[in-house]
């Protein structure tokens, strides 16, 4: 490599194949990692950008399960939808691999192998989960439960999806097994650990203070969160039957947790595309000079910032990421996406509805990233910054200069004559923005970079404005010459710089443009890519022939968008109609079973939120029997002044529990209603006093 050029190593989160790619995913992950990627080849970068499917873990078998086929089956189908979705939607991978792939294997099992021999792992016999209905051990995305931390009652056993907490299944309260909904009892068995507490101070010099600087707040807010509260050694492999077998002896019917097995696909997938192109993989991997780069979303920043450096600096070999810049999550219409409720804009699907409008999505997608919050996408805006953007802006004037070239000059770039002020002022301003827009990406904050690509092109349309040359050409044919040219150059320079964001139009603009060959080249840029627009006097040269216009893009109309909002309301329909469902009548309990529990009248006389959470409601209660405090997970259905004087119904003898350092002692029978609302349980009726037994 020359003095100029950097290796990077970009990394994009593993997609799970039990399901498509949505645009969750795409704003969160894929649509900002391919714009670094690209931007940085054409600066002339050594770059392997890599991925892939990753295929192990509990849900996946949960899935192949409920569809009465193996996880193979499973994991087969979505890794071919979810491989053509990411190539028709122009996300230029060097490789898209698979954690099934028999060089994943080796890879991971030679990683722990080395970790295990190297003495990394504690060996410990713990007690775990068991379902006595299904004989077997439960793998942590097998239980659910009530987060001990947010109170989310839909917790899983590895983490809480509400609140983002890293979880054992042994933390969760009422935990319940998911294959056959029986409370688990505990069992021993002998698994692997990683001690990440061994890892607090290295962790805390490294990201916290080493990190403090460049890394995302919200990213640094999280990893210093988790590493405040304190690390626990973490199991690093299963009692399961569908993954990597542990390569030690003794430990048949164990495989690899999913979460160790999975960051290592990075390394594998590097190690296929060398191999297939004829490089050494281990640069990208082993030389400090490489500069190692994680997109994912929010849920997946313990994994990145705090498990996967500690197995990297623990196995000894490998380089440490040098950014992680996590995006928070991209709502749809105002709600959560979810994929088990098709509360979601599937890529493949938007591929066929929208053909040719790649662009029109990745835009939206940027112009709205989550980058420091949560934000929201609706088909009105999209259409909205479609029409009113991409059309209107970038589009128009485009349109205008190619049109207005081959009306006056029969395509020829014009030669231009004394160039007065404003066209001296404009072309400064044109070379000026490829270090603007490079500044963003180089932060990070590729909503600002394409914001910045849009200015370029209002400059372009109000450059044309003020000129006028459709009244200029009677009066002043030289004058308008240089016009043309100048505004050719405007329009070279989108073409070039739009690449990251829009890399569809550009090569369409490209070709429009006729640049040559070597120009047009997508897979392998000269360093002069990015910055020629700077470097050279003209990026069109005067007698250069252009290519006929046609139109960059089209119009959403009222219509195609009613389409997606009335297939959303048959979703939301339909996810109405399931939760109306009355759920199946529960394993019989004894009568004895049933007296065992305290049932009593309590009216609330105190309310408040716990601070720092979002779910969770202290409440104080009179049973009648005492004045008790009970945590329950309310605070976003009710508002604390709304609930004091009601009437409630409390499990008065259930074992007291500590939620975020409160103990509560007892539970507020709950329901929810068809709108996902909880709903209290209530005895009001006049006369029913606090303490009142519930038979």
């Amino acid at each position: 490599m020359s003095d100029s050029t950097q290796r990077y190593t970009i990394t994009a989160a593993l997609p799970y194949t039990n399901g498509p790619i949505h645009i969750g995913h795409l704003a969160g992950v894929y649509v900002p990692a391919d714009i670094y990627a690209r931007f940085l080849r054409m600066q002339g970068h050594d770059v392997a950008f890599v991925c892939g499917s990753d295929e192990h873990g509990v849900p996946i078998t949960i899935k192949a399960k409920k569809e009465g086929v193996s996880p193979q089956d499973i994991v087969d189908k979505y890794h071919a939808v979810i491989k053509k979705s990411f190539k028709d939607f122009g996300v230029s991978f060097d490789n898209y691999s698979r954690t099934s792939a028999e060089v994943h294997h080796d890879t991971a099992s030679a990683f722990f192998k080395k970790m295990y021999e190297d003495g990394k792992f504690i060996e410990e016999t713990t007690q775990q989960l068991y379902d006595e209905e299904a004989k077997q051990f439960l793998a942590d995305r097998f239980v659910t439960g009530t987060c001990p931390k947010c109170g989310n009652e839909e917790a899983y056993g590895d983490q809480c999806e509400s609140c983002g907490t890293s979880l054992n299944a042994t933390d969760l309260i009422n935990p319940k097994s998911t294959f056959s909904g029986a409370t688990p009892t505990l069992r021993k068995t002998r698994h692997w650990f990683l001690p990440l507490d061994q890892y607090e101070d290295w962790l805390k010099e490294w990201i916290l203070v080493g990190h403090k600087a460049d890394w995302k707040s919200n990213v640094y807010g999280q990893v210093k969160s988790w590493i405040d509260d304190g690390l626990r050694a973490r199991a690093v492999t299963r009692d399961l039957d569908w993954g990597i077998p542990v390569p030690v002896e003794g430990a048949d019917g164990k495989v690899l947790y999913v979460w160790f097995d999975a960051p290592i696909g990075y390394i594998s997938s590097t190690k296929e595309w060398a191999e297939r192109e004829g490089k050494d993989w281990e640069p990208y991997w082993k030389d400090e000079n490489t500069k190692l780069i994680h997109f994912i979303g929010k849920d997946n920043i313990v994994f990145h910032c705090i498990i996967f450096p500690v197995m990297l600096k623990a196995h000894g070999d490998f380089i440490l990421p040098q950014n992680v810049p996590a995006n928070e999550f991209l709502n749809l219409e105002g709600k959560k996406l979810s994929t088990s409720k098709n509360w979601a804009v599937w890529l493949h699907e938007y591929l066929e509805d929208f053909p040719g409008q790649q662009d029109v999505l990745r835009y939206v997608l940027t112009a709205n990233a989550p980058e420091a919050k949560d934000n929201d996408f609706t088909w009105k805006d999209f259409q909205a910054r479609n029409n009113n953007e991409l059309v209107a802006i970038f589009g128009n004037f485009i349109n205008r200069v190619v049109v207005l070239t081959n009306k006056y000059y029969g395509g020829i770039v014009p030669k231009p004559q004394k160039l007065s002020e404003i066209d001296e002022q404009t072309i400064a301003e044109l070379k000026a923005y490829p270090a603007v827009i490079a500044s963003s990406i180089e932060k990070y904050r590729f909503r600002e970079a394409q914001a910045e690509l849009m200015n370029l092109a209002r400059l372009g349309n109000k450059y044309l404005a003020d000129e006028e040359p459709w009244k200029l050409i009677k009066t002043d044919a030289g004058r308008v010459q240089t016009v043309m040219y100048v505004a050719l150059q405007i329009a070279s320079a989108l073409a070039t710089l739009s690449e990251p964001f829009l890399p569809f139009t550009s090569v369409k603009l490209k070709g429009m443009l006729k640049f040559s060959a070597e120009e047009n080249r997508l897979e392998s840029y000269e360093k002069s890519q990015w910055d020629k627009i700077t470097t050279r006097e003209a990026l069109l040269p005067a007698g250069h022939q252009i290519g006929k216009g046609e139109l960059l893009f089209s119009k959403i109309e009222d219509e195609q968008i009613e389409k997606q909002l009335e297939k959303l309301e048959t979703t939301k329909t339909a996810n109405a109609a399931e939760a109306n469902k009355v759920e199946p009548q529960k394993e019989t309990a004894s009568f004895e079973e049933f007296t065992k529990m305290d049932l009593r009248v309590g009216t609330i006389i105190e309310a408040h939120k716990m601070p720092k959470t979002k779910k969770l409601m202290v409440i104080k209660v009179d049973t009648g029997l005492d004045q008790r405090t009970v945590v329950s997970g309310i605070a976003e259905h009710y508002k604390a002044e709304d609930i004091i004087g009601k009437k409630v119904t409390v499990l008065a003898n259930l074992a007291p529990r500590k939620l975020r350092g409160v103990e509560s002692q007892g539970m507020i029978l709950m329901t929810e209603n068809a709108q996902g609302k909880l709903v209290f349980v209530n005895p009001d009726e006049d006369g029913v006093e606090p303490g009142t037994t519930i038979n």
